[in-house]
């Protein structure tokens, strides 16, 4: 049972503690120290920029700047409890399990099959991500390993039965390697870069109706019944409990206090009590006592508080309907400028 008890706000969770950093050139700068890290939402470390990041974290800091206003800021590692991995091939963090021990850390694994259509050109064949995915479940365990198919799209050819159709077959081979099936409908017109991208593509792409959702969640409850998934969505507004569908916390404190109980300091700053089972329950009791979400997401992000790391314009996988990347001419530029600068403060050298 989660209750709330006295409830603080969020500016009371210390996710933005600044702190004084010694740089690489030997200046100091001031920085920001949070506690769990984002990596990343807008890029995929693990599968391009793992050997950079865990330089990084050896110096103890990275810089990151500001897509909106190009500022650049700096993010210590001081504090740092948690990890967040996002990523379509995690297959090189498979190298790092040992190294990131001291860390809390766990993985949203974006697994797609949109081959026919060739929306993720860069990506290896389904079959070695399927592997993959099994293989760090071996290593991390179950809960750790997010399965993601995201985002869900539709195009001329590929309507709502054969999209429940690859899914069912990516589901049928992770059954017992998951706990979680995380969802998301494309948003093509509230994201300028992905209209753009597709149209610049040629890529006949749609959104789902509202009655094609709630299609999808009845076929995709229905196949649940062999997995016995959790099922939940990301960032959308329409209302999928009926089918079982929750909406879900990708940065998710109780997963966190869940998956690393013996890391007492990250569950007193996330503000999370643990009491034994009282007489009328037979599981703990989970007292929370600050609300902690992250305003600086979208709407319907049930997400804590974390700092992304990421990069716009850095991602060479080359999805077709990608929301980061302006071009691929633009992402070409920054790879190029971070392998000749494989471990400077900035992904992109």
């Amino acid at each position: 049972m989660v209750v709330e008890k006295n409830v603080f706000s969020e500016l009371d969770f210390m996710a933005w503690e600044k702190v004084k950093i010694m740089l690489d050139d030997g200046s100091e700068a001031y920085a920001n120290a949070p506690y769990i890290i984002s990596a990343s939402r807008v890029t995929d470390i693990p599968a391009f920029y793992m050997d950079w990041f865990m330089k990084r974290l050896a110096k103890g800091y990275s810089a990151w700047t500001n897509p909106f206003t190009n500022w650049k800021t700096y993010v210590s590692y001081q504090n740092l409890e948690l990890i967040v991995f996002w990523s379509k091939n995690p297959k090189p963090l498979l190298d790092y399990t040992d190294q990131l021990a001291t860390y809390g850390y766990y993985v949203q694994y974006t697994l797609n099959d949109y081959e026919t259509e060739g929306l993720e050109p860069n990506l290896p064949p389904l079959d070695e991500r399927i592997g993959t995915f099994k293989e760090l479940v071996g290593r991390l365990g179950k809960g750790r390993v997010i399965w993601r198919f995201d985002p869900l799209l539709l195009t001329d050819k590929l309507d709502v039965a054969a999209l429940l159709g690859r899914i069912k077959n990516i589901g049928d081979r992770l059954c017992g390697y998951t706990e979680k099936l995380v969802f998301s409908f494309v948003d093509i017109s509230e994201y300028h870069r992905v209209a753009s991208n597709l149209k610049r593509e040629n890529v006949k792409v749609r959104e789902f109706t509202v009655d094609e959702m709630l299609e999808f969640a009845e076929g995709l409850a229905e196949l649940n019944k062999d997995w016995h998934f959790e099922l939940c969505t990301c960032c959308e507004k329409i209302a999928l409990e009926h089918f079982g569908i929750q909406h879900n916390k990708c940065v998710d404190d109780d997963l966190i206090v869940r998956l690393f109980p013996e890391k007492d300091r990250l569950r007193k700053l996330l503000g999370i009590e643990i009491l034994p089972p009282d007489m009328f329950s037979e599981t703990p009791q989970v007292i929370k006592t600050r609300r902690i979400k992250d305003k600086g997401q979208r709407q319907f992000c049930g997400c804590i508080v974390s700092k992304d790391i990421g990069e716009y314009n850095t991602c060479p996988h080359g999805c077709k309907y990608c929301y980061a990347n302006d071009s691929q001419e633009k992402v070409g530029e920054n790879w190029h400028k971070h392998a000749a600068h494989a471990d400077a403060e900035t992904i992109t050298g």
